[in-house]
């Protein structure tokens, strides 16, 4: 009994910590991809850098399930061909422990990581992604004035204007109204390029909810690109309405939507989806007991071969998963049939291999 908890303890806290190591690598190459994907988006002007910062947040909270999956699989998968190559699984066959000895330590390791999956994947990555929905849609209906920072050139939504305000004031706490300084806005109307300077302004809202940016005694210049002729006005005022975004409601996809909404919705779409939710823990599961016979390294041989291996057994039940969701989404496999039946499949093929390791290894006993 001694024995076997020692052995218990030795290799969940072996797991632990490989866990949280790759949990780390793992963390950091997600926030790095998602990172760059988002200043891209934010330097060719199609997010607001504002945003980058919170989809950052829930970008990574959306993936979050898949991360830990794979976690556990490639700490489970490292700790076990460490002790085949440094022959401490020789030690523990010598003293009677055979290979499935290993299932119900890996199991205590697993479970809890597969239960926080499971929230995961069902509770808190849809909740993530309606949040980073609806954050987007938030940045793309605000104002034109809202866009602008003082000391940057910032694009209209629509795309025809492009403002610069050297310094801004805020808003008044009383009002709508705010004082601008040193305004710059070049518009293209009809195909003549103008250019408007100023050095004040302020914002202003009618009663009907239309809002101008009003520049005070500044300059006009209008042209067309390309030709010599322009003409210089000057004014006292020139009023620019802003644009806006007719604000609209928040485009649910099947990603976003609760898990309690696909369980009573009747689509095949949302079917698909709660195929893929409900599979990642049982994935989770699955891949945990798999590392344990796909763990073998001969220490005469490469060590390498059982990682490939292990690396494609992981990528066929991932993109098994997600075929049994595409045919569920487009009617071809019925849900009930659907969301266990890739897991069963691997789970048979988890027990050929123990089989097979089993029916090669020769159980070396000590002499009394």
């Amino acid at each position: 009994m001694a024995r076997g908890s020692t052995f218990e303890r030795a290799v969940i806290r072996e797991c632990t910590g490989t866990a949280g190591a790759a949990f780390v690598a793992l963390f950091a190459i997600l926030l790095t991809t998602q990172l760059i994907r988002l200043l891209s988006q934010a330097a060719g002007g199609k997010l607001v850098s504002e945003a980058v910062i919170a989809l950052l947040g829930f970008g990574a909270l959306t993936h979050l399930p898949i991360l830990l999956s794979l976690t556990v699989f490639i700490a489970v998968l490292m700790t076990i061909s460490r002790s085949y190559r440094d022959s401490e699984m020789s030690v523990w066959f010598a003293s009677g422990l055979p290979l499935t000895a290993w299932v119900k330590p890996i199991l205590k390791f697993s479970v809890p990581l597969v239960a926080a999956i499971a929230v995961l994947s069902l509770l808190l990555s849809p909740w993530a992604q309606s949040k980073s929905t609806e954050y987007r849609q938030r940045m793309d209906t605000r104002d034109d004035v809202a866009r602008v920072s003082p000391g940057a050139f910032k694009e209209s939504a629509s795309g025809e204007r492009v403002f610069f305000v050297e310094a801004a004031s805020g808003e008044s706490a009383s009002s709508e109204e705010g004082a601008v300084k040193n305004i710059f806005i070049s518009s293209m109307q009809h195909g003549r390029l103008g250019v408007m300077m100023s050095t004040s302004g302020y914002t202003e809202s009618l009663p009907n909810g239309d809002r101008f940016v009003v520049l005070v005694n500044g300059r006009r210049y209008e042209g067309t690109p390309g030709s010599p002729e322009y003409r210089v006005m000057e004014f006292e005022r020139y009023a620019v309405r802003i644009e806006t975004k007719e604000a609209r409601g928040i485009e649910q996809t099947t990603k976003s939507l609760p898990t309690w909404a696909l369980l009573q919705g009747p689509g095949n779409a949302g079917k698909g989806e709660l195929l893929w939710r409900i599979g990642l823990p049982l994935a989770a599961l699955n891949l945990a007991l798999l590392a344990i016979p796909l763990s073998f390294v001969n220490p005469r041989a490469g060590r390498t071969n059982n990682l490939v291996l292990a690396l494609l057994t992981y990528m066929f039940y991932s993109n098994l998963i997600s075929v049994c969701q595409a045919w569920v989404a487009q009617g071809k496999l019925r849900f009930e049939t659907g969301w266990w039946l890739v897991h069963v499949v691997m789970f048979v093929v988890l027990l050929l291999l123990f089989f097979k390791r089993l029916s090669v290894f020769t159980w070396v006993r000590p002499r009394r």
